[in-house]
C-alpha cells in the first residue's frame, strides 16, 4: 500500500523529467500572462511553489502524462473541457493547457486540489467530447502499452426496492405482493428501508402486519446496500508502470478488461486512476463553431470569451436558458428568475448553490443579492473574502481563506479543517476551535496564530467558527463551479449570437430523445426559427441550417439508421434531386445495397420525407412494399443481365395516378408523431387554440 506505481513518462530531450516539466510550465506561464507584468510575476511565484509541492510528493510524471494526452486531444481536434473539479485551482494545470481557467483571476486555491499537508494522489478529471472520448483512451493504450491500461470495476449495490424484490424472489413470495410492498417505499434519493418505515405509513403497515412480509423486509434490510453486481466505471481508466495484472486481479466485462478492485483500493495501492469523461455539450459547442465558420467565414475563439458579455447575460437574467449547459432545468430557471444575474460571478454561485444541501442557502443569497444594504459581516476582515457572494459562504475555498487570513493557518491546514467540517468530525472541529480562536504553540514556534492575535475578540471568533461549521456542510468547490459556468457562458454566447447553428448542433446531439427534441424545437420556434420537416431532397444525416431555418435530420426519424441516412445524402450528391419513390430507392440501393429496409422507408413516409414527390403519404405507404420489392428484384436481375416480365408489369402498374385519399388529420399527425416522436407540421389541439387562449 501507498507505494506509487506511476507509469514512466519518456521525455524527448536530455533534461530530467522535473526540468522538462518546469520548462513547459514556465513557458506556459509566460504565454498566458505576457500582457500583465504584475500578474506574470505572481504567476511565476505561484508556479514555482506548486512545482516544489508536486516534485516533493512525487507527481512530476503524473502531470506530464495528463498534459500529453490533453495535448494529443487538442491536436486531433477532440474537444477538451476547460476544467473539472479542483484541478482548475492549479496554475500548473492552466500553464500546461490541461485546464482553461485562470486560477489567479478567480481566486482559486491550489491546496484545494493538492494539499501538501495531506498526501494523496492528485485527481485530474478531464471532460472530452462524448463522440471521441474513446480515441483518447486508445491513444493512452498505444503510448503506454495495452497491458498497462485497464478499465475500472464498479459495484452496483442493492437499493431499498431492489433488496425487497430480490429477497421476495428467493422467498417465493408472489410477484404481485412483492411489487406492492416495493412500491410503498417512497421515491426519494438515498431512501433506506429503515427510513421508509419511519416516514411512509403505507410501508409501515406492511411491516407491522408481521408474518412473511415482515420477515422479507427484515432480510431486505440485512442485505440492503450490499454489492449486487459489477459493471465498468463510466469514466475511470487505470494506467500502471507495469502490466496491470502484476498489481491487481482482472476481470472480463463483455469485451472490456476491468480491474477487480474499485477506484478507492487502486488509489491506496498507488496506482494511477484517470477519469476520461464524455461531455455532450463540448461536441455541441465544437459543431456549432464549425457551422459558423462554414456559413459566415468567422472563426470563433470560443475558449477566449467575454464571460460578462451583456447580451448573452440577458438570457440568464430573463431565465431563457433552455439548451444552456447546467442552466436549463425548470428548478434552475425558477432560481434565475428570482436571482436576476448580471455578472459571471452570479452564474458561478448559482451553479454552486443549485444542488442538494446548498439549496438551503438560496433564499439567503437572493435576499443579499437584491438588498446589499442588509449585508453584514461579523468582522471587517471577512468582507474581501465574501464580497463576491454578498456575504454568504458559498465555496469551500472561502472557508479555507477565512481560516488562513483570520487565524493564520496554512492553506493546507485550512483545507484539512474544511474537510473535517464538511464531514462533521466533531472532535477535530472542537480541537481546532481553540486553535482558530487563540492559536497553538509547539515550543517557541507559532504554528497557528489564532484570531485573537489579529485583534478579533474571542466572542466574534467563536461566532465566525460557528458560521463556518454551518456553511461548510454545504459549501461547494469553486474551481469546478467556475469551469462549468464558463462552459455555460460558451453555450449562451452561441445561443445568443448564432442561434440557428447552435440549435442545429444541439438537436443533432440528442437525436432519438423525443422529449429533448420537443423542448429545443419549441424554444427555437420561440426565437423565430422555423423547423422544416425532414425531406430526402434536403435533409442531412443530422440537423442542419437551411436559410434562416433548421432542417430536420434523417437520423432523428425512428428506425432510420446511419446506413440509409448516409446513403441518402451520398446518392443525392451524385445527381439531381430524387424525382419519386422508385428513383429514390434505386439510387440509394446503388449507393449502399444493404441500406434499404421496409421499416425505415415506412417511417420516412410517415415523417413526410417524401412529400416532394406530389403523392399522398397514404398512397406512398400503400405502394411501398411493392416498389421496394420491384426495385430490389430489378437490381438483382440487372446484375444477371435480364429483367423479368413481372418487374415490368409491376413498374407499369406503379406509374398509374394515385387514387388513394390522404389520411384524416388525426391519423396523419399520429403517424408523424410515431416517426418523429413529436408533432411537427401541426398539433391535434391546434384547432382549439383560440378557445383556450
Amino acid at each position: 500500500f501507498h507505494n506509487l506505481h506511476l507509469p514512466h513518462f519518456e521525455i524527448p530531450t536530455n533534461e530530467t523529467n522535473t526540468e522538462y516539466l518546469t520548462r513547459l510550465v514556465m513557458d506556459g506561464v509566460e504565454q498566458r500572462y505576457s500582457d500583465d507584468a504584475e500578474a506574470l510575476q505572481t504567476a511565476r511565484e505561484r508556479a514555482g511553489y506548486e512545482l516544489d509541492v508536486i516534485e516533493n510528493m512525487g507527481y512530476v510524471d503524473y502531470f506530464l502524462i495528463v498534459s500529453d494526452f490533453v495535448n494529443f486531444s487538442k491536436k486531433e481536434s477532440i474537444p477538451v473541457g476547460p476544467g473539472r473539479g479542483s484541478a482548475a485551482g492549479s496554475i500548473i494545470s492552466y500553464a500546461l493547457g490541461i485546464t482553461g481557467i485562470d486560477p489567479l483571476k478567480y481566486n482559486l486555491l491550489f491546496e484545494r486540489f493538492l494539499n501538501p499537508e495531506r498526501v494523496s494522489m492528485p485527481d485530474i478529471d478531464i471532460d472530452f467530447g462524448y463522440e471521441r472520448r474513446e480515441e483518447v483512451i486508445e491513444y493512452v493504450k498505444r503510448k503506454y502499452g495495452d497491458e498497462k491500461v485497464a478499465q475500472i470495476v464498479t459495484f452496483g449495490t442493492m437499493a431499498a426496492k431492489n433488496a425487497i424484490r430480490d429477497v421476495g424472489r428467493v422467498m417465493n413470495i408472489t410477484l404481485a405482493k412483492v411489487d406492492q410492498v416495493a412500491k410503498a417505499v417512497p421515491n426519494q434519493l438515498f431512501m433506506t428501508l429503515k427510513t421508509a418505515i419511519e416516514t411512509s405509513s403505507d410501508f409501515r403497515k406492511f411491516y407491522e402486519a408481521g408474518g412473511e412480509i415482515r420477515k422479507m423486509i427484515d432480510y431486505a434490510m440485512a442485505v440492503e446496500k450490499m454489492p449486487r453486481h459489477t459493471s465498468t466505471h463510466a469514466a475511470g481508466v487505470l494506467i500502471s508502470s507495469e502490466p496491470v495484472d502484476h498489481f491487481v486481479p482482472l476481470s472480463r466485462n463483455g469485451d472490456q478488461i476491468t480491474t477487480q478492485y474499485n477506484m478507492t483500493e487502486l488509489e491506496e495501492l498507488g496506482l494511477l486512476k484517470m477519469d476520461f469523461l464524455g461531455l455532450r455539450n463540448l461536441t455541441v459547442i465544437q459543431n456549432a463553431v464549425k457551422m459558423v465558420k462554414e456559413r459566415y467565414g468567422i472563426t470563433l475563439d470560443i475558449d477566449n470569451i467575454d464571460v460578462n458579455d451583456a447580451k448573452a447575460m440577458e438570457l440568464f437574467y430573463n431565465a431563457e436558458t433552455i439548451g444552456i449547459f447546467q442552466f436549463e432545468s425548470n428548478g434552475m430557471r425558477n432560481f434565475l428568475r428570482e436571482l436576476k444575474p448580471t455578472r459571471f460571478e452570479d452564474l458561478v454561485a448559482a451553479n454552486a448553490l443549485f444542488r442538494p444541501g446548498p439549496m438551503d442557502q438560496i433564499p439567503t443569497y437572493i435576499e443579499a443579492r437584491h438588498h446589499p444594504e442588509k449585508i453584514s459581516y461579523l468582522h471587517p476582515m471577512l468582507e474581501p473574502i465574501l464580497k463576491t457572494t454578498y456575504g454568504v459562504i458559498v465555496y469551500q475555498e472561502q472557508v479555507m481563506q477565512i481560516v488562513q487570513r483570520l487565524a493564520g493557518y496554512s492553506l493546507g491546514g485550512a483545507d484539512n479543517l474544511r474537510r473535517a467540517m464538511s464531514k462533521k468530525k466533531m472532535s477535530v472541529m472542537e480541537e481546532n476551535r481553540n486553535y482558530f480562536v487563540s492559536g497553538k504553540k509547539d515550543g517557541n514556534e507559532v504554528i497557528i496564530r489564532g484570531c485573537e492575535s489579529y485583534g478579533i475578540s474571542k466572542e466574534t471568533a467563536n461566532k465566525i467558527f460557528d458560521q463556518m461549521i454551518e456553511f461548510a456542510k454545504y459549501a461547494f468547490n469553486k474551481s469546478h463551479s467556475v469551469a462549468y459556468a464558463f462552459v455555460a457562458m460558451q453555450t449562451a454566447i452561441l445561443k445568443r449570437y448564432y442561434p440557428r447553428e447552435y440549435f442545429a448542433a444541439l438537436l443533432s446531439s440528442i437525436e432519438g430523445d423525443a422529449a429533448k427534441i420537443s423542448l429545443y424545437t419549441d424554444d427555437a420556434k420561440r426565437m423565430g426559427i422555423e423547423i422544416l420537416p425532414p425531406n430526402v431532397n434536403y435533409s442531412n444525416e443530422h440537423f442542419s441550417v437551411e436559410g434562416n431555418n433548421i432542417r430536420y435530420s434523417l437520423l432523428a426519424i425512428k428506425n432510420v439508421g446511419t446506413g440509409i441516412a448516409k446513403a441518402t445524402v451520398e446518392a443525392r450528391k451524385l445527381g439531381d434531386k430524387f424525382r419519386d419513390l422508385e428513383d429514390y430507392l434505386r439510387r440509394v440501393l446503388e449507393e449502399d445495397p444493404a441500406s434499404i429496409n421496409k421499416k425505415a422507408v415506412e417511417m420516412l413516409i410517415k415523417a413526410g420525407a417524401f412529400d416532394d414527390f406530389g403523392m399522398h403519404r397514404s398512397q406512398l405507404l400503400m405502394d411501398m412494399e411493392m416498389k421496394i420489392d420491384s426495385v430490389q428484384s430489378t437490381k438483382r436481375n440487372n446484375v444477371r443481365g435480364q429483367t423479368s416480365m413481372f418487374d415490368m408489369f409491376e413498374n407499369a402498374k406503379s406509374d398509374k395516378k394515385s387514387q388513394i385519399n390522404e389520411w384524416g388529420l388525426a391519423q396523419f399527425l399520429s403517424y408523424e408523431k410515431e416517426a418523429l416522436g413529436i408533432y411537427l407540421t401541426a398539433h391535434p389541439y391546434s384547432s382549439y387554440e383560440e378557445k383556450f387562449c
